[in-house]
Order: structure tokens, then C-alpha cells, then sequence
């Protein structure tokens, strides 16, 4: 699991469309050293695809090593933001739902 597209096709498995309901999100990963993907998250499903979504509601950049940390729960994404390893822009209170949308 080392390349971005194969981390976030993992995401898609580990997703819980229980605490997707009634949402209409999209987030954007934004891989400094990696593939650029998003996430649309509505009505309880979860869509990946491959680059750049055109007016997402929060966007996270960091590398692809934090990334694979985040989602096997290695790192916490508290932490390396407060570390300066993830950044966000936009709506910040929404990264902290994908805690709840892909529980580790």
C-alpha cells in the first residue's frame, strides 16, 4: 500500500455510510508527492476519483507518507496538523468528520 490510489481505494473500504447520512460533502486530497484524488460523500455513499474536484468543501494537503499514516492510524491527524505535516483549507470542521466517515 505505497502508492495514493491504492490508499484510497482503501478509504472507499473502510467507509461508514451510517454517519454519511444526509450529507453532501466533497473533499479534496491534495498529495504533494502523489496523485491528487477526492472524495464525494452524499447520502450515505462514497465516490473516489482520481484529481481535482472543481469546488470542494475542505481540501487537505500533506504527503503521501501522512496520509498512509492517517488512514492505518499510525498517526494521529490532529497531531500532524498540529505538526505542520497536513494543512486544510476551507471548511476545517469537516476534516474532523472523517474521523466518523473512515474509522480506523
Amino acid at each position: 500500500m505505497t502508492n495514493v490510489a491504492d490508499i484510497v481505494k482503501t478509504m472507499q473500504s473502510k467507509f461508514n455510510a451510517g454517519a454519511a447520512a444526509g450529507l453532501d460533502l466533497v473533499f479534496q486530497f491534495n498529495i504533494e508527492d502523489g496523485d491528487n484524488h477526492y472524495l464525494v460523500v452524499k447520502d450515505g455513499t462514497c465516490d473516489v476519483q482520481q484529481g481535482d474536484a472543481e469546488n470542494p468543501n475542505v481540501t487537505l494537503i500533506m504527503d503521501s507518507a501522512t496520509l498512509v499514516g492517517i488512514m492505518t492510524g499510525e498517526t494521529d491527524g490532529m497531531q500532524a496538523f498540529m505538526a505542520g505535516k497536513l494543512r486544510a483549507e476551507g471548511d476545517m470542521m469537516l476534516a474532523m468528520k472523517l474521523g466518523e466517515l473512515f474509522p480506523v
